[in-house]
């Protein structure tokens, strides 16, 4: 129940700022940003309203439909869910302009603290459901609002009253009417597309398959997804300041691509050789089948690593259309492919598809805005080459322990841990610059 009721209000969450959220860091000034930002508020109220009327008038269908009967107490949490979610991202993005990067982490870790004390404690307390979980993630959203939105209001409240006017919001509905045309639309896709998996497998598969797809992900992409999800909103604020001045995005994209394959390409490497490993030592032999999935998935989830702050440069040069077009070969390529692999009765298959396919849309993405920035590809892939050679003496040493000597699950995980460990040590001068940056 709490995973339909989060999948249904991830989707709608996406878009409940109408992708108004993107164009808060594009223009010049804070006051015309100012109103833009009052244009995703207001966006977000729209949407709230719609879904409140939707839950009213239509709550037994969808209950029906989701065949989800012990929904029916908690589906009124939707419209509060998308609401505050809304009012978060609006606010995300307006901090992310303003350059104070450390209140949202403040706000995410204080936000986690307080749903898994909620979860906790209700534990305890002997009240173990769905609901609950529903019920702290909702209050981990207020919290993370409240945190967030008190400072915004405190530093900014000037900006705010000064010069948020109907018109310049109704000019900033005009100007930046792209955004809900296409990017709504992007947003969705890729919403769905990241949901298609586990709905596709469980209609061609054991649940249990599922359960061991949706491990490998977690395993291999929450890592990676928080990186990302940081580096991408430092890259839309610096490629929108820099989109203006001849030749900046193109040396912010060459640095930033260095520092993302230098970041993931080792531990991607090692997770597709030593995954079955990772999992039978923290999971137990039961879960096998997972690190198979991991080794089959690590390649695809690096080119999308790379390739997801890369894709806000759609946004900076307000080429949404294009940004659809992307997100729509990715969804089409990630059907077709399970769609094979379920038909043929294969997982094996339907992953190896989807990984291989995700390859190459991904890869493409990362050519098409590399050169949308005018950067320079062939040193991007010198550099690439160079962490791959790198690389290699870690995962030649792997694969001896593994292939040729036969160790225990235990000595080859120890022993990729610490090949890790002593690359990066030897490239600490680079991870301090990183960390500095």
């Amino acid at each position: 129940m709490a995973a339909i009721f989060s999948s249904m209000t991830g989707i709608i969450g996406v878009v409940v700022c109408l992708r108004y959220e993107l164009a808060i860091m594009l223009p010049e000034t804070h006051e015309e940003a100012a109103n833009i930002l009052c244009v995703s508020l207001l966006s977000v109220i729209i949407m709230t309203v719609i879904s409140i009327l939707i839950i009213c008038f239509f709550s037994e269908t969808i209950i029906g439909q989701l065949k989800a009967p012990k929904l029916k107490s908690y589906i009124g949490l939707v419209p509060v869910a998308i609401f505050i979610q809304g009012i978060f991202l609006a606010l995300n993005y307006w901090n992310t302009r303003t350059k104070h990067y450390g209140r949202l982490s403040i706000a995410q870790v204080v936000s986690s603290v307080t749903a898994q004390a909620a979860k906790l404690t209700a534990g305890f307390a002997g009240f173990v459901s769905g609901g609950v979980l529903i019920c702290t993630g909702v209050l981990g959203s207020i919290v993370s609002t409240t945190i967030l939105g008190g400072p915004i209001w405190r530093d900014d409240k000037k900006i705010f009253l000064e010069n948020i006017r109907w018109r310049a919001i109704g000019d900033g509905y005009v100007r930046f009417r792209k955004f809900p045309i296409f990017d709504v639309w992007g947003g969705l896709m890729n919403s769905i597309s990241w949901q298609l998996p586990a709905l596709m497998l469980s209609s061609f598969f054991s649940i249990s398959i599922v359960g061991y797809y949706a491990l490998a992900l977690a395993i291999i992409k929450a890592p990676l997804g928080i990186i990302s999800g940081s580096l991408s909103q430092v890259f839309y604020q610096k490629a929108c300041d820099g989109k203006s001045e001849k030749g900046a995005n193109g040396k912010l994209v060459e640095k930033l691509m260095d520092s993302l394959v230098f970041i993931s390409l080792l531990p991607v490497l090692v997770l597709a050789l030593v995954g079955e490993e990772v999992f039978i030592v923290i999971f137990g032999q039961s879960w096998l089948d997972a690190g198979k999935y991991t080794q089959i998935l690590s390649p695809w989830v690096f080119f999308w690593f790379i390739s997801s702050p890369l894709s806000t440069l759609f946004s900076v040069f307000e080429r949404q259309g294009s940004g659809l077009s992307v997100h729509s070969l990715i969804l089409l390529t990630r059907f077709i492919s399970l769609y094979i692999g379920g038909v043929y009765q294969n997982i094996y298959l339907a992953l190896g598809l989807f990984s291989a396919t995700g390859i190459l849309a991904y890869g493409f993405v990362t050519a098409w805005n590399i050169k949308l920035a005018k950067a320079n590809g062939r040193k991007i892939l010198i550099n690439a080459l160079k962490y791959v050679l790198y690389s290699l003496p870690v995962c030649f040493c792997l694969i001896l322990v593994k292939y040729v000597f036969h160790y225990n699950s235990i000595f080859i995980l120890l022993s990729a841990i610490l090949l890790i460990m002593g690359y990066y040590y030897l490239q600490r001068d680079k991870l301090y610059a990183l960390y500095k940056a």
